[in-house]
């Protein structure tokens, strides 16, 4: 049961006992208040068999006692653990999804607490701890991974890996450790890996420590004091993947130490005595595939007859690591590596070679030999520049199908030698000092014959044409590459040789590729230059690398017309269209990442539109940046949407134009048909009024009214009203616009002039009046310039009936007026009332 579900049965047995006691107590309680009398017999009753069933009670007791304590205990040792379990989040807040715990480095001076059956990894490496106890790791039972390295761990106590029958992995490498005990290892039966190298013991004990452990692939032993190695230490141990003793001041070697281990895939052993070097040999003839040799120095010529013995070895490969050889002792390594039949690759890395190659022994070929590979990568020899012909090997490489010599300093490869390498598929000349001269004599006529693969990156060649030229013989070459060279600006034409399907001419200084690349490739890389575009002609090209140049747009896909593959990574390039992208026709793989993008709007409509596209480019969506707009600068181009404005700017743009156009337009014709722009001269001319004089001296006053009336009323106003005012005794001198107006002046202003000069104006009112525009205007006008100055210059006469409804809305003040005060209503066909009539009209002309 799990701690959360303990915890909640935990919870429901309390509430359990707690609810039955309630419940008796509850029944006590409602039998003494129903029925009293029968409480009553029941205490009696009870009482009475008090002492028959004290037993029965004391027993009951006991057991609910017992149960209550026994609840109460898991209780506390559950919040125990939880506890435990929150200190150790605490100390290890990093454990991944597969429950590896990550510690290392947390200054711990003991195993934390807290580690249950969860956990799978516990990474407690380079911290402070120093004793290992038996509760330490006791719960961890599903543990698989368990790493101790750096640490100071001097102790482990014997029961401390009893429960780790899970334990895949052990390292308890560079601590402390003076003796190793079968106890700890004891339970590990499904343990693969372990390593103790780096501690402080000297030997293995007497007896077997990993004879349980019979799923053991990998083991590390040794350390600056280890020393012996007796029978017996390796017993129960038949098949291991790799064997690793660093046996620097191993002196004591029990032979027949090594015979129980049955097959070594991979021997690493270091050590410094050629004696007890010889002896683990002569242990591991049949049993290691792969045996590599350490911090050796095979110096004394007369040591190598002890080495005799490997002759007779079935490995198939022997690597050489910070080695020492010299003059003396090569002919001896090379003639005993001759006669290991089943040997296939020899391997030398970070060796010395005292000596000039001048071996005193011609070295034969063996016929039955099966050597195949040689690899030797930063041999130092101090003083190569003497180093010979290599005379000496000549008869032994022509088997030879792959050969690196790298970081060497090699200037020249021998024309007799090259010529020697019949079988040479294979060749790794990077890191030395190769030059076009050079190179020229290396690969003279007939040397390497079916060389497919030739390597000569990070030379010092300067001369592309001379490199082809040199290398235009090798029919079998496939791929060449001459990277990290100093090539510059190259020619037009070069030669090559007629197969050539891969070239790699990246970080080689060219500032712009020309048909001197060859036309048969397949794969072409020219990365890290300083190229500007991208315009070959290649037919069969199916992968171009061209990644941090400085291309600003993807290349023309017609001349590549096979394109599977490009890599454009880290150039300029801001963007690609829809129609650059499906030009190439048969690509399978993109990587544009690294640039920066100008996320337009069009570019992420392909982006995000475009079927399948992330499956065609690498590296998407994390390194694919927008670099401007600058709102969207820093973010991933999948993950930018933009509005529809910043999308369609320009036509946004002509959408307001045309929208600001036809406002203009219609304001235009409004103001033509309503006569806007005479209201707005008007308006200028009233503002201009305001600021004369609100009434001017009486002697300005040249009439005692205006008259403002519609055409279709001038038959009234001229031929009766005209000539009862004017003819009156004494006359009125009335302005109307037909007679008194100044001819060629704007009639704005003989309105105000008229107005102006007149002491009252005269409105003959009717339906067509309200219908006029020029009375409009007039009216307008006597709006801003009588009414606003509150004065009663202003005489209604109604010639017909007027609803008020009839008239204007924006003329408030003559609704209000027409309204509130009272005006001249002209009587048609009644003599007597227009008597009346033209009396108060010439009374309040005179007022």
């Amino acid at each position: 049961m799990s701690k959360e579900g303990l915890k909640k049965s935990l919870s429901w047995i309390a509430e359990d006992m707690v609810g039955n006691q309630l419940s008796c107590g509850h029944l006590k309680t409602r039998e003494r208040n129903q029925d009293p009398e029968l409480y009553i017999r029941k205490r009696q009753r009870l009482k009475e068999n008090n002492t028959r069933g004290q037993n029965a009670s004391t027993l009951s007791g006991k057991i609910m006692t017992t149960h209550t304590w026994r609840v109460w205990a898991i209780y506390i040792i559950l919040t125990a653990n939880l506890s435990e379990e929150q200190a150790l989040k605490q100390v290890c807040p990093s454990c991944d999804a597969t429950q590896f715990c990550n510690c290392s480095s947390r200054g711990l001076n003991f195993i934390p607490s807290g580690l249950t059956g969860k956990i799978t990894g516990l990474n407690l490496a380079h911290n402070r701890i120093k004793h290992i106890r038996t509760h330490d790791l006791q719960q961890a039972v599903n543990l698989r991974v368990l790493l101790l390295p750096s640490n100071e761990i001097s102790s482990i106590e014997e029961d401390s890996f009893h429960s780790l029958a899970k334990l895949e992995l052990l390292d308890l490498s560079n601590n402390s450790l003076a003796h190793l005990s079968p106890a700890w290892f004891e339970h590990l039966f499904a343990l693969q890996h372990l390593n103790v190298q780096g501690n402080s013991y000297s030997d293995l004990g007497g007896s077997s420590l990993f004879s349980n452990l019979r799923n053991l692939s990998a083991l590390y032993l040794g350390n600056r004091q280890f020393s012996t190695i007796r029978q017996g230490n390796f017993e129960g141990v038949t098949l291991l993947n790799e064997l690793w003793i660093d046996g620097g001041n191993l002196s004591q070697y029990e032979p027949g130490s090594l015979t129980l281990v049955r097959k070594i895939h991979h021997m690493i052993i270091n050590l410094k005595s050629v004696d007890v070097f010889s002896v683990i040999v002569g242990d591991l003839l049949h049993s290691v595939i792969w045996l590599e040799v350490r911090k050796i120095a095979f110096s004394i010529p007369a040591e190598m007859q002890l080495l005799r013995v490997m002759s007779f070895s079935f490995a198939k490969k022997i690597s050489f690591k910070q080695v020492l050889f010299t003059d003396a002792t090569v002919p001896e390594m090379i003639s005993i590596a001759e006669d290991m039949t089943q040997l296939m690759e020899v391997e030398m890395k970070d060796c010395r070679l005292l000596g000039t190659g001048q071996w005193s022994t011609q070295i034969h070929i063996n016929q039955s030999r099966s050597l195949r590979v040689v690899t030797i990568e930063k041999l130092s020899i101090e003083e190569f520049y003497l180093f010979s012909d290599l005379t000496a090997v000549l008869d032994i490489v022509s088997p030879l199908t792959k050969v690196t010599v790298k970081d060497t300093k090699v200037f020249l490869v021998p024309c007799r030698l090259s010529q020697r390498l019949l079988s040479l598929e294979y060749l790794d000349l990077s890191e030395n000092l190769l030059r076009d001269q050079s190179l020229a004599h290396s690969a003279c006529q007939g040397g390497w014959p079916l060389l497919q693969i030739l390597n000569l990156s990070q030379n010092s060649l300067s001369d592309l044409k001379m490199t082809g030229k040199s290398l235009s013989h090798l029919r079998n070459l496939i791929l060449l590459d001459i990277s990290q060279n100093n090539f510059g600006e190259i020619p037009d034409t070069c030669q090559w040789p007629g197969n050539l399907k891969h070239l790699n001419l990246s970080t080689s200084q060219i500032p712009k590729l020309t048909t001197c690349i060859p036309l048969t490739l397949e794969v072409l890389d020219v990365s890290a230059n300083s190229l500007k575009e991208f315009g070959l002609q290649l037919p069969f090209l199916k992968e171009l690398y061209i990644a941090k140049n400085q291309l600003k747009t993807l290349p023309d896909a017609a001349p590549i017309p096979s394109l599977v593959a490009m890599t454009i990574r880290g150039n300029k390039l801001n963007s690609f269209s829809k129609e650059e992208f499906e030009s190439f026709k048969k690509m399978e793989m993109l990587d544009a990442s690294d640039n920066n993008f100008i996320c337009s709007c069009e570019f992420l409509s392909f982006i995000h539109h475009q079927a399948g596209i992330a499956q065609i480019l690498a590296r998407w969506p994390e390194s694919y940046i927008c670099d401007s707009p600058l709102a969207v600068r820093g973010e991933q181009v999948g993950a930018v949407h933009l509005s529809l404005m910043e999308c369609h700017r320009s036509l946004t743009v002509s959408l307001i134009c045309a929208l600001v156009f036809l406002v203009i337009l219609v304001l235009v014709v409004v103001g033509y048909k309503y006569h806007m722009i005479w209201y707005v001269r008007m308006t200028w001319a009233w503002l201009r009024a305001k600021r004369k004089p609100k009434q001017g001296p009486p002697k300005d006053i040249c009439y005692d009214a205006f008259v403002s009336y519609s055409e279709n009323d001038s038959d009234w106003v001229e031929n009766i009203m005209v000539q009862e005012l004017e003819q009156a005794c004494p006359p009125f001198r009335l302005c109307l616009h037909k007679r008194d107006f100044v001819p060629g002046k704007w009639i704005v202003d003989n309105i105000i002039d008229s107005i102006e000069k007149s002491h009252k104006t005269l409105f003959v009112l009717s339906e067509h009046f309200v219908q006029s525009e020029w009375c409009k205007y007039e009216l307008d006008f006597s709006h801003f310039r009588l009414f606003d100055e509150n004065n009663d210059a202003a005489i209604l006469i109604l010639l017909e009936p007027i609803q008020s409804k009839a008239i204007p809305k924006r003329f408030c003040k003559l609704r209000k007026i027409m309204n509130t005060k009272t005006y001249l209503e002209w009587p048609p066909g009644e003599e007597e009332q227009q008597q009346i009539f033209w009396f108060n009209l010439k009374l309040a002309l005179k007022s």
